[in-house]
């Protein structure tokens, strides 16, 4: 049980250079679902695998095993293994559910108030414009979605130059750019390798808003001269927003102005990267399901219920 269980907490680990590939390789709408996808996927076996480590010490113990009307010991590893497995596994979790509380609560409140503040401004269809001097856009998910922009990102922009802007926003809303946000910002506080894979979902969600703002306005070179002219108009910084919501100046820019300008033939086959993610995703669903259902024969086996 040990031995398979510790595969969930160890793969995560080659992600964040697998998700980088897959992003260099793929095109950003297939990366960007291949990516979250399996960093979802390791987050929660990663979590069964703690959850599982911490039940076996916890049954160790004599209070526990009664409670838990065991009527002779839990056969697993040595306690030499499995106990300090457990005060680690304990403080895991209570550090993920800690984590994630406090960036539940914050990201609810920084909501909120771009909701409010969105519903307080007259909307031309789904645009809605706040008069501030910082240069500032995003779009904001919710029913209706909206696409905020400042006044001063419009002042920094030519005509051409705000409708590849709009385009690029409209695209994260019409793609539902936020739930492949929230499910990245989720998993970052399952295990901390998947923190820097949140970063990659990001420039990934970037990307993919991009290549459509690209489509629409039919022009790679302005769609990638608007993004650079807005990055350089919010440098001053922007207003706090929740993680799952995405604004024009997110992600290494010059990156994406680079990958805008490129040649469209330059990206390479990666069809391999995504098999590979996908494998180790599938390895880690495998192992973690398999210890699980190890453990709980093993305690069923404990409660003399089965036989080994």
């Amino acid at each position: 049980m040990t031995a398979l269980l510790l595969l969930p907490l160890l793969v995560p680990f080659a992600l964040p250079a697998l998700s980088r590939l897959a992003l260099d390789r793929l095109a950003p709408g297939t990366a960007l679902w291949v990516i979250t996808s399996s960093a979802a996927a390791l987050a929660g076996c990663s979590l069964a695998a703690l959850g599982a480590f911490f039940l076996a010490g916890l049954l160790r113990l004599p209070y526990f095993a009664a409670l838990g009307e065991l009527v002779q010991p839990l056969h697993t590893a040595s306690d030499r293994f499995v106990l300090p497995l457990a005060a680690l596994s304990a403080g895991g979790l209570a550090g993920c559910a800690w984590t994630l509380a406090r960036s539940v609560l914050r990201q609810t409140r920084a909501f909120r108030a771009a909701r409010t503040e969105a519903g307080r401004r007259p909307a031309a269809g789904d645009l809605c414009v706040v008069d501030s001097p910082c240069p500032d856009a995003y779009a904001l998910p919710g029913r209706p979605h909206r696409i905020v922009v400042t006044t001063g990102m419009l002042r920094s922009l030519d005509g051409a130059e705000r409708e590849a802007l709009f385009a690029h926003e409209r695209a994260h809303n019409t793609g539902g750019h936020h739930f492949f946000l929230a499910a990245a910002e989720l998993a970052a506080h399952c295990h901390p390798a998947l923190r820097r894979v949140r970063d990659v979902v990001r420039l990934a969600v970037e990307r993919a808003a991009d290549e459509a703002a690209a489509r629409a306005v039919g022009d790679r070179r302005l769609t990638a001269r608007a993004i650079a002219r807005a990055a350089l108009a919010g440098q001053g910084g922007v207003a706090e927003r929740p993680a799952f919501v995405s604004g024009a100046v997110s992600g290494p820019v010059p990156q994406r102005v680079e990958a805008l300008l490129a040649p469209r033939g330059r990206r390479r086959a990666g069809g391999w990267v995504a098999v590979v993610l996908v494998a180790c995703a599938a390895v880690s669903c495998v192992a973690s399901a398999t210890g699980v259902v190890d453990f709980h024969h093993r305690v069923e086996v404990a409660q003399g219920e089965a036989e080994r």
